[in-house]
């Protein structure tokens, strides 16, 4: 590929030129990046440490929250970075890394909502086979699926990227390298690939997002005729899964459905799929969620006689983490 380019690395413009702005943002995302480790870890730990794991809906909870974690670190940590760097520089295989694993994770993401709809889609509308259908096996082989439709996704935007000839500008108007800023500064016509690039996403994010909807309604339709106490658990529940694709969805089709052009508008709205919803993800799964609210404090509180289950942690974090539980 070098003799293709005459570009070695690239430089991030990020999402403002004024400093005071900058300053301002790397608090915030710096906030926000610590609460995404620390309420995306607390979920998994609550998960994987209780009996939660063994139902399927908290068995996919626990990998979103894991694709999560990995999602938003290929993005913001670099940017935290850059916000306090007087030039902002990333290697060309740096910068194609992170198209990779950004688009890897984020396929994970998308296919793991997918089975999560279908798990809710099979507990209230076929509540007698739910054991059968939504077997250990099956949970297993659909998690297989996702990471296998997230790496052939990655996959397409990578190669689209890599085989094309850098060799003028090397500025990408963006906080994190992606396939638009990208297709700007190649010295080639880029029309065809950028058709690619919405079969590819665009696409794929829309079919989603229909088949997602479409399944909700079914499950919405279906709670009506439920008793009201099991209709309002599980319309709550419901709810909490809309929100989260409605969250992630609706900004990522914003930047990716439509022909390959770029807008000052996409770094706002890729901040709410790259680090907004991964940091709130575990808010909307656990404050309207009484099983995770107990499984949360039965691991981390204590217990009269019994302490601690998680003796080697630190006590000035198991008391922040009994404070952020308690704000549930």
């Amino acid at each position: 590929m070098e003799n293709r380019n005459n570009v070695t690395e690239f430089i991030l413009l990020g999402l403002s030129e004024k400093k005071e702005i900058e300053a301002l943002c790397f608090l915030l995302f710096l906030l926000c990046y610590i609460a995404i480790l620390m309420g995306n870890l607390l979920v998994m730990m609550s998960i994987t440490c209780s009996q939660l794991i063994k139902q399927p809906m908290y068995f996919f909870l626990s990998y979103l929250s894991l694709s999560d974690l990995c999602y938003t670190s290929t993005v913001t940590p670099k940017l935290i970075i850059d916000l306090l760097a007087v030039k902002k520089i990333i290697s060309y295989n740096g910068c194609m890394t992170q198209l990779f694993t950004m688009h890897f994770f984020g396929g994970i993401e998308v296919f793991i909502l997918t089975g999560m709809a279908y798990d809710r889609y099979v507990a209230i509308c076929k509540p007698l086979h739910y054991t059968v259908i939504m077997s250990r096996q099956r949970c297993g082989a659909m998690m297989a699926a996702s990471c296998a439709g997230g790496f052939l996704h990655s996959f397409g935007q990578f190669v689209l990227a890599i085989f094309l000839p850098y060799c003028g500008p090397n500025e990408i108007d963006h906080y994190f390298c992606d396939v638009y800023p990208l297709l700007k500064l190649a010295c080639t016509d880029t029309s065809r690939i950028g058709l690619l690039v919405i079969a590819n996403s665009g696409l794929m994010g829309l079919v989603t997002f229909v088949v997602l909807l479409i399944s909700y309604a079914v499950i919405l339709y279906t709670i009506r005729s439920y008793p009201a106490d099991e209709g309002r658990k599980a319309l709550s529940t419901c709810s909490s899964h809309i929100t989260v694709v409605v969250l992630f969805f609706a900004p990522l089709l914003f930047v990716y459905i439509r022909p390959a052009t770029t807008l000052p508008e996409d770094k706002v709205f890729a901040l709410f799929y790259t680090i907004i919803a991964p940091m709130l993800n575990p808010l909307i799964y656990t404050l309207r969620n009484t099983e995770m609210k107990n499984a949360m404090k039965k691991l981390w509180c204590y217990h009269g006689k019994e302490g601690s289950k998680l003796k080697n942690i630190p006590d000035f974090h198991k008391e922040l983490v009994k404070y952020m539980i308690s704000l549930l």
